[in-house]
């Protein structure tokens, strides 16, 4: 048997072996999108808005959630988007909804659809299974991530020409019409589908074996160095925000929120640390990207005596390690290259769903479809 031969034969048991859990995958991959835009738009929806009404300034806010049991180094999100609701950022994962106006949480804001995509998610990273069963779901989508890389590499070695001709290349990268069988048709979309979507779909791959297991993540470290972060409110100047107390009254959040905006015309988000009372010095990040982006964020530490900017950090000041993961992480949604990078990667995702389809029906035809013929023969 030849090695081309073992590849494709590898190539088809890998396909049967893992293609289900692929295909849930892929399809929920392609649901989960555009989940960063939805979220933001059924958040906006929730904001119950009063007609010339204005919103509070981040002074206000502030105080107002401070008094309601926020902690000093929480912190406090502006969104550009108008009636936005101003989110308190606890840590990563707890989060809550301000509205603009009246400082008063949201506490139902998109609830229906944040319910909607976390059973969308939990079927994607471990297929929806409870309590410790996850374990063994997300063993079970950590391999068939594995699977999925060795049938990308596999299937690029399976569909590379002997001789590099258009009339030859053409057959395999250009939907043909007037095909005379459905095996043909499907043959020639399993290699269109699959050498379109090679590139994104090898990119997700590749982060989402990083993300599923522990020693792939060590590589990365091993590659790029720990993911430290950057000490966010520490400069050249001086010690970390707060060390030192302004004398007087201090320069407004507001103020100070104006005059980033006007530097960072762009900006996006805004994202105040909630300082101590009369510190020297506030911590703002401003993030010209969707979120996911660390070369769109600046963390500025700005004096609350004079209102000057002390220290500016952005992606340079972070560290190789933490850049890398937070790159992997992101590349896997697209997210990393915001829009056009989301909507790439769910075209990919919906491309992997017809090549399930195309590969379990060329499969049936080669193993499953033999067997009937012969016991129609026998009968």
């Amino acid at each position: 048997m030849s090695f081309k031969r073992i590849v494709f034969w590898a190539h088809l048991i890998v396909g049967i072996t893992f293609g289900l859990v692929i295909l849930l995958m892929s399809a929920t991959g392609v649901l989960l999108t555009y989940e960063r835009q939805i979220i933001a738009y059924m958040e906006q929806r929730a904001v119950d808005r009063t007609p010339g009404a204005q919103p509070l300034t981040a002074d206000e806010m502030a105080r107002k959630v401070l008094e309601s049991g926020a902690q000093v180094g929480n912190s406090l999100v502006f969104s550009n988007a108008d009636g936005a609701p101003v989110e308190l950022s606890v840590s990563r994962r707890e989060t809550s909804l301000l509205d603009p106006y009246s400082g008063i949480p949201i506490d139902d804001a998109a609830e229906t659809t944040k319910a909607f995509f976390g059973t969308i998610t939990v079927l994607h990273r471990w297929l929806a299974l409870p309590g410790e069963s996850r374990q063994a779901g997300r063993a079970v989508t950590g391999a068939a991530n594995l699977g999925f890389l060795f049938i990308l590499v596999s299937g690029l070695y399976l569909w590379w020409p002997r001789k590099w001709t258009w009339r030859v290349v053409k057959l395999n990268v250009l939907f043909r019409g007037n095909l005379p069988t459905a095996k043909a048709r499907d043959y020639n979309w399993h290699h269109v589908f699959g050498i379109w979507s090679l590139v994104p779909l090898f990119a997700i791959v590749l982060s989402g074996v990083v993300i599923s297991y522990p020693w792939a993540s060590d590589l990365v470290v091993a590659a790029f160095g720990p993911a430290s972060p950057l000490e966010a409110g520490r400069t050249a100047q001086g010690g970390p925000q707060g060390q030192q107390r302004a004398d007087g009254d201090p320069v407004s959040l507001q103020d100070i929120v104006a005059t980033l905006k006007q530097a960072e015309p762009a900006w996006r988000t805004v994202s105040i640390k909630l300082p101590r009372e009369q510190a020297a010095r506030v911590v703002v990040t401003v993030d010209t990207g969707n979120g996911a982006q660390l070369s769109r964020q600046k963390t500025y530490t700005v004096s609350r005596v004079t209102g000057d900017v002390l220290g500016v950090s952005g992606v340079d000041d972070q560290s190789p390690g933490r850049r890398a993961r937070v790159f992997l992480r992101f590349l896997h949604t697209g997210e990393v290259y915001g829009l056009p990078g989301q909507t790439l990667a769910g075209l990919a995702s919906l491309a992997s769903v017809f090549l399930f389809y195309t590969g379990f029906a060329l499969a049936y035809r080669r193993l499953i479809q033999p067997i009937f013929r012969r016991r129609s023969l026998n009968a």
